[in-house]
């Protein structure tokens, strides 16, 4: 993980919460990234690299390395931003109520260091019926 050199928080398998302030996260992370992660941004839709994925593999935290969802559980959404039904672990991700932009949503954050992730709604497939869009910048994946 030779692009994760500088950020000494990344690990695949340390599941630790990490307490790491905002002002650390910006010397270490892309500015892109910083952006959706630490202040609540977002990609275009339809622009994200993963929103048609449809490889098999794994997906995790691009600032922390947390697992976060397996391809198994990616499905095709019209929104413009990778879907999925479900997370990998209950604990992989953690959700906070977000009343920006005049609307009621939840928010999906990184259940290892606090990153915005994206929104989770109530209109996904069967079995779970809910829908993670999940901003690609955020997300890193490694195929089978």
């Amino acid at each position: 993980m030779s692009e994760h050199k500088n950020n000494p928080y990344y690990s695949r398998t340390d599941t630790t919460y990490l307490h790491v302030s905002n002002e650390e996260w910006r010397k270490i992370l892309p500015t892109d990234v910083y952006n959706i992660a630490r202040e609540k941004g977002t990609e275009w839709a339809f622009t994200g690299k993963y929103w048609k994925t449809d490889t098999k593999g794994e997906y995790y935290c691009a600032v922390c390395g947390n697992p976060l969802f397996k391809s198994d559980a990616k499905f095709a959404s019209s929104c413009g931003w990778p879907s999925f039904f479900e997370a990998l672990r209950p604990e992989s991700v953690r959700y906070e109520n977000d009343n920006s932009h005049g609307m009621r949503r939840t928010e999906v954050l990184c259940g290892r260091c606090d990153s915005h992730l994206g929104h989770i709604f109530d209109d996904g497939p069967a079995p779970t019926h809910q829908r993670f869009c999940m901003n690609s910048a955020v997300l890193e994946f490694e195929p089978e």
